[in-house]
């Protein structure tokens, strides 16, 4: 748990212990359009699941930071939401959270999705790019959905949107060429000390975390506008040492009276099989017994209030 002011305050503390020759550390950031990949391709490189994924936009709302240690370099991932058209506030606050994180960083990895035509969406990506001075990979993602041929178009189109210090066709659901993407960004890493603690994997609170795993549950149940709708804010956590179980106590915003009623459902089924789902999740990430206990709550108009997205912590009030 903690704040990402704590975070860096460990990160400085970590790197005055000293700067090893030879080695390579620095932030990789990973943009594209929505469902391009890009969660799903932190988790695989971390062999762990810290974003959550989902083929609904505006899955990923918090920008937050996955570090990989190996000998010889420390890799700082920053997962961004996807850049779109914004059609409320939330979805503004999160193109300027995806904007900032061009800023300052090393390398900037644009994943353009290999089984969907290039279209205006990857253009306007692309040209945000060539601002910046990072080194560029340019990442075919999920490869296991298209044939040579398909891939071969689709790179020669990505090679035109701009110019790339590499390209890396890869799979994160196979594991192809994810270590060949980790190699291209090493190769592109200044020399530095190690940033962040070896053993430390994510800025991300474990409250932001809780919270995350419940909405990914209903971003994969639901369809159509309820998922857009929905904010989860964990109010409590504690862990009881005796027993080996963490409670944890979570509240589900929704816009409307009808979609709280879809969320909890006949006698509170679909609620039930949430929490059954999301307590397996945190179950693994915690270590422990998981006792979950989720309300659903109204909360109007809350996308388009940008105090309260700020409270939940997405873009910018993470």
């Amino acid at each position: 748990m903690g704040s990402n002011a704590a975070w860096e305050r460990q990160a400085g503390a970590s790197a005055r212990r000293g700067l090893q020759e030879g080695f390579k550390s620095g932030f990789v950031t990973l943009v594209g359009r929505p469902n391009a990949g890009k969660s799903t391709l932190l988790n695989a490189i971390m062999g762990k699941k810290i974003a959550i994924t989902s083929s609904t936009v505006q899955t990923t709302r918090h920008r937050f930071r996955a570090v990989l240690t190996r000998p010889g370099f420390q890799m700082i991932m920053v997962d961004t939401p996807g850049l779109h058209k914004p059609h409320d506030a939330l979805g503004e606050e999160l193109n300027v959270s995806a904007c900032k994180a061009l800023e300052d960083v090393d390398v900037v990895a644009f994943l353009v999705d290999a089984s969907q035509p290039i279209g205006r969406g990857d253009e306007w990506v692309a040209a945000q790019l060539r601002q910046s001075k990072a080194g560029k990979i340019c990442v075919l993602s999920k490869t296991d959905l298209v044939n040579a041929d398909q891939l071969s178009a689709q790179r020669a189109a990505a090679e035109r949107l701009g110019e790339w210090d590499a390209m890396v066709a890869l799979s994160s659901q196979t594991g192809r060429n994810v270590e060949a993407f980790v190699e291209e960004v090493v190769f592109l890493l200044p020399e530095g000390p190690a940033w962040f603690p070896s053993d430390m994997e994510t800025d991300q609170p474990l409250e932001v975390m809780v919270a995350e795993f419940v909405r990914e549950k209903i971003l994969r149940s639901f369809s159509d506008e309820v998922p857009h709708a929905i904010g989860v804010r964990t109010e409590e956590l504690e862990y009881d040492r005796k027993r080996d179980l963490t409670r944890i106590f979570a509240v589900v915003y929704v816009e409307r009276e009808s979609q709280k009623g879809i969320i909890i459902g006949k006698k509170g089924a679909a609620i039930k099989r949430i929490g059954t789902e999301a307590r397996a999740d945190l179950e693994q990430l915690l270590g422990t017994r998981v006792y979950l206990d989720l309300s659903v709550k109204v909360k109007k108009n809350w996308r388009r209030d940008a105090t309260q997205i700020r409270r939940f912590g997405y873009g910018e009030g993470a």
